[in-house]
């Protein structure tokens, strides 16, 4: 049996598991009942959700990110007694550092630092001319300030704001952010497309009932013109790869789309084994491609979820079921 915590598309998983021959519930930590080990979840049945009472079930996919402090004790406890899919992979920081660390990929980091001191700040964006500041736990392209120089002066950029400042005021910013630190400084690396928009592409790999990656999609993600962010939930929008990189890459375009979907699948399984014990069941890995079609490593996820327009939800409900199955029959 595979159960769910919180179910936004619940249903999708449930007709894919009925299909399947499996059993499913969906769940709220609330209805977890650590002393006699029962489940209050949801199923589905006759074309409705039915309450129902379950034992503790052969595998949960973890679907909530956040964890209440009320219900941490209760989340730990299933966590010790039921596989999960879903881990964390830490915040940009440690994922930096741990892939910075193992060398096998830290051609594609983009130069990073924790913003600590303001004289590394201005040694870096003396080097590069541009840097980004992001939030060490951001999301959603949230909280980045994009800093450019020019001559003795320097252009800022927050939540599409710009700003034109001096030395003394820019200091009086970053003093401000080092004080509420989780703050990363990197060097800014241009993507842009002919039109002038920035883009990104999401590699977006799965385990499927082998425990193997599989690639779901591979789609770029395009930045609002001026924006300095492709997030989809900052304003950005999408489109089929192919088209993509045919339109920007003209006859490299299919090396290219080789290029990322090799990416996708090496990178994801040397990712995995910088971690002891755990293995993921979906990465969101970001990447962008320069001028020089050198491929930079922007972030991972580990919960990427998947953008409407593709219709790949159910493409996704399928991997994941089948992964846990795997990973039932793994643990029995």
């Amino acid at each position: 049996m595979v159960c769910f915590i919180i179910g936004k598309k619940a249903y999708t998983y449930a007709a894919v598991a009925k299909a399947e021959g499996i059993n499913f519930f969906y769940f709220t930590l609330g209805k977890v009942n650590i002393e006699t080990e029962k489940i209050l979840g949801k199923t589905y049945e006759n074309g409705e959700w039915v309450e129902q009472e379950f034992s503790f079930p052969d595998v949960i996919y973890n679907a909530s990110v956040h964890v209440s402090d009320k219900n941490q004790q209760i989340f730990d406890y299933l966590y010790d007694k039921v596989p999960f899919t879903s881990h964390s992979i830490g915040d940009k920081l440690s994922v930096y550092n741990r892939i910075k660390k193992a060398e096998k990929f830290k051609q594609y980091l983009i130069p990073f630092y924790e913003l600590n001191d303001v004289n590394k700040f201005f040694d870096m964006i003396d080097r590069y001319g541009k840097v980004i500041i992001k939030p060490i736990s951001g999301h959603q392209g949230k909280g980045i300030v994009f800093i450019e120089k020019h001559g003795m002066n320097y252009s800022m950029n927050e939540s599409e704001q710009i700003s034109l400042i001096n030395k003394k005021q820019l200091l009086s910013f970053l003093s401000d952010k080092i004080q509420e630190k989780g703050y990363i400084v990197q060097q800014f690396i241009s993507c842009q497309m002919k039109s002038g928009h920035v883009y990104d592409f999401r590699l977006h790999v799965q385990r499927n009932g082998e425990g193997k990656w599989v690639i779901t999609s591979i789609f770029p993600r395009i930045g609002p013109l001026g924006s300095v962010v492709s997030n989809m939930a900052s304003g950005g929008y999408s489109t089929y790869l192919d088209i993509f990189l045919k339109t920007e890459f003209d006859n490299d375009w299919y090396n290219i789309q080789r290029y990322l979907e090799r990416f996708a699948v090496s990178f994801s399984n040397h990712f995995n084994s910088l971690y002891k014990d755990v293995l993921f069941d979906e990465l969101g890995i970001d990447v962008g491609i320069d001028e020089n079609q050198k491929l930079w490593l922007f972030e991972v996820n580990w919960r990427p979820g998947v953008p409407n327009i593709f219709n790949l939800e159910l493409d996704v409900a399928r991997n994941l079921v089948h992964y846990a199955r795997y990973l039932a029959d793994k643990h029995k």
